[in-house]
């Protein structure tokens, strides 16, 4: 549900929102105490402005959980159903990238790590040695010992914060490095990172550690930089599966051929657009997450069997058998919006 707060009348705007949806939630057959357990947490997060989103889960009276999403979805909906249906979050949760956000100068820096699926994970504030950190001209042999001290003082310094990169990098897996601030202390910190972390380095603008306007710049260029890193990871991605397309075993596209790659537990990486619009619908076992079918007499035990939307089928298949998920940049890139990776190929 849209939970967005940018008027004043947001909160009403989201009230009625969740009127209508609890409606359609009783007209499918959901009782009354679990529809007063999602009231407790329906409208989102009073304290957070701008756009953003939530997803709500509950059975049996109970709230199971609730989640704040990055963005509003695409659209409202609610769904009884026997299984969970989390497209429009596992959506929102894969555009999201693990990073590292560095303000640095010639006497230290402030490291910023970031999850995935997170906030703020944790700083380190380094500030190393700053005796003659700025080169004042002295004049005669006494200049040229006050410059090299304050080069040696600025490696130093940049060795501290490399260590503090990696460290960071390592401990969310970070998927890039944003970093701000003094273009020479930059370069010295460079020289002590690794070649991995080096090359995830992105430069953008502002990051002076004492100036609250060039933090404000940084935190805006970082925004930027998620997008268009996001953008490039996934641009990447599709193109290896254009790829794997032409190879034998390697990647399958359309509902049929992905229904029976999850059947048979090959998929790696399921791929599927986010746009829910004139979704199909697919049976599945209530007892095996891997038998999903477009035909009933296809499955195992008919009877048993129940209708779903193909994507929530699709991703509980998936997650049955450890597969990642990637959302498609288009629906388009796929046929039916739908495709995978494979870890092997089938017998023949």
């Amino acid at each position: 549900m849209d939970t967005t707060r940018t008027s004043e009348n947001a909160a009403h705007e989201i009230d009625l929102r969740w009127r209508g949806l609890r409606d359609e939630l009783a007209r499918n057959g959901a009782d009354e105490a679990t529809l007063k357990a999602l009231d407790s947490a329906a409208g989102g997060v009073n304290g957070i402005p701008g756009p953003q989103g939530e997803a709500l889960f509950a059975a049996g009276g109970e709230l199971i959980a609730a989640y704040t999403l990055s963005g509003p979805p695409p659209r409202d909906r609610a769904s009884v159903l026997p299984v969970p249906d989390p497209v429009e979050l596992v959506c929102d949760l894969d555009d999201g990238l693990p990073y590292v956000v560095v303000a640095v100068d010639r006497e230290g820096a402030d490291v910023y790590a970031y999850p995935a699926y997170g906030n703020l994970s944790e700083e380190r504030h380094t500030s190393g040695a700053t005796l003659h950190i700025n080169k004042v001209p002295s004049g005669g042999w006494r200049q040229k010992h006050h410059q090299r001290h304050t080069e040696e003082v600025w490696f130093a310094n940049a060795a501290e914060v490399a260590q503090d990169v990696e460290e960071a990098v390592k401990n969310v897996q970070a998927a890039a490095v944003f970093v701000g601030g003094d273009e020479r202390a930059l370069g010295k910190v460079r020289q002590h990172l690794s070649h991995r972390t080096g090359e995830m380095l992105i430069e953008i603008s502002g990051g002076s550690r004492a100036d609250p306007d060039a933090i404000a710049e940084l935190r805006k260029s970082v925004e930027e930089g998620l997008r268009r890193t996001a953008v490039a990871l996934r641009s990447g991605l599709m193109e290896d599966f254009r790829q794997d397309l032409n190879r034998e075993g390697r990647a399958v596209q359309g509902l049929y051929a992905t229904c029976d790659a999850l059947r048979s537990g090959q998929v790696e990486r399921l791929l599927m657009a986010g746009d829910r619009s004139n979704e199909p619908t697919l049976w599945a076992s209530s007892s095996d997450p891997l038998e999903v079918a477009e035909d009933r007499a296809r499955m195992t035990d008919p009877a048993e069997a129940f209708e779903a939307p193909a994507s929530s089928l699709l991703l509980r298949a998936a997650q049955a058998t450890s597969a990642s998920f990637t959302r498609l940049p288009e629906p388009g890139d796929a046929q039916e919006g739908v495709g995978a990776f494979l870890r092997f190929s089938a017998a023949p």
